[in-house]
Order: C-alpha cells, then structure tokens, then sequence
C-alpha cells in the first residue's frame, strides 16, 4: 500500500490523467502518441514528486514535462516526413449534442493540418492559456516567433475550417 507522496501521486493521476490526454491529444493529433507522451510525462513526474510541494506544482511540472517531451520527439522525427493522424475513436456522450461533436472532429482535422510548431502554439496559447511569454519559454524561441506562429496559425485554422471562427458561428468553440 502506498504511503506518503505516493499516495498523493496516485491521486494526482487518477484525477488529471483525462485532462493531460486532451492535452496530449491536441498535440499530437494521435491517440496513441498522446497516452506515450502523457506516460512518459507521468514517470518523470513520479521521479520528481518528492521535490514538489503541491499538486499544483505537479500538475505544472507534468505538463512541462508533456511540452518538452513532445518537442524532442518532434525534434528526433523532424527529417521524415509528417503523417496526418487518423480518426480518434473516443466514446461518445450520448448526451452529446450533434453540433458540438461536428466542431470537435472539425477542431481535430484542422488542427492535425498545421504544422507542428503552429499546432503546439495554438495549444499553449489557446488550449492550455499560456501566455506568450510562457509559451516563448516552453517553446525555447522568443515572444514575437509564437505572435507569428499563433497569427499564421489562425489564419490557416480560419481557412482550412471556417466554422470553428466564433463570428461566424455565433457560438464560439
């Protein structure tokens, strides 16, 4: 039976775990990439937790550790080529009104469109609500490259699915 930080760390996972996925996800634009990076994310935080204080500090050192982590492997994979990721066959809330599950899959095929800089911006910024000094950290590049890359971002996000633009909906994602 676990004692001490662990317990507070299996804690930590059985409630967070679902929203570092999404995360990941968003990321990734691949289910199974996003469970290995939010996995490996996990095991570094575990090594860890004995030096944070509070969940909150876990939970920021986790996601860290999913942004870093997911950089260097783009970074590994960068000389082959970039694969569109398929379909994420999640369950459904039966609940689910049509509309909102027609934005999502339109929100994941645009978002699996951009490239991997844009796409991991327009997390940060959006997703995640960092801000661009936060993200120009995480990004390792400065405040003006993520303003570029966010701008560039949206713009190809408004071009490739004009329904996710709030004014054009009227509803906002």
């Amino acid at each position: 039976m676990p004692t001490g930080p662990d317990i507070d760390f299996n804690a930590f996972v059985r409630a967070r775990t679902g929203a570092l996925l999404r995360t990941a996800y968003l990321l990734t634009g691949d289910r199974h990439l996003a469970e290995d990076l939010v996995q490996d994310a996990l095991a570094k935080a575990h090594r860890a937790r004995r030096r944070l204080t509070s969940e909150s500090h876990l939970e920021a050192y986790t996601r860290t550790a999913i942004y870093h982590l997911h950089i260097r492997w783009w970074q590994r994979r960068k000389a082959r080529s970039e694969v569109l990721a398929g379909e994420w066959a999640d369950p459904r809330d039966p609940t689910d009104h049509p509309d909102r599950v027609a934005l999502r899959l339109s929100l994941q095929h645009a978002l699996a469109q951009l490239n991997r800089r844009q796409r991991l911006a327009v997390v940060l910024r959006y997703f995640e609500d960092k801000t661009e000094r936060e993200t120009a950290e995480l990004l390792s590049c400065s405040v003006g490259t993520v303003k570029s890359l966010t701008s560039r971002a949206l713009a190809r996000l408004r071009q490739i699915a004009p329904e996710l633009d709030e004014r054009s909906t009227g509803k906002g994602v």
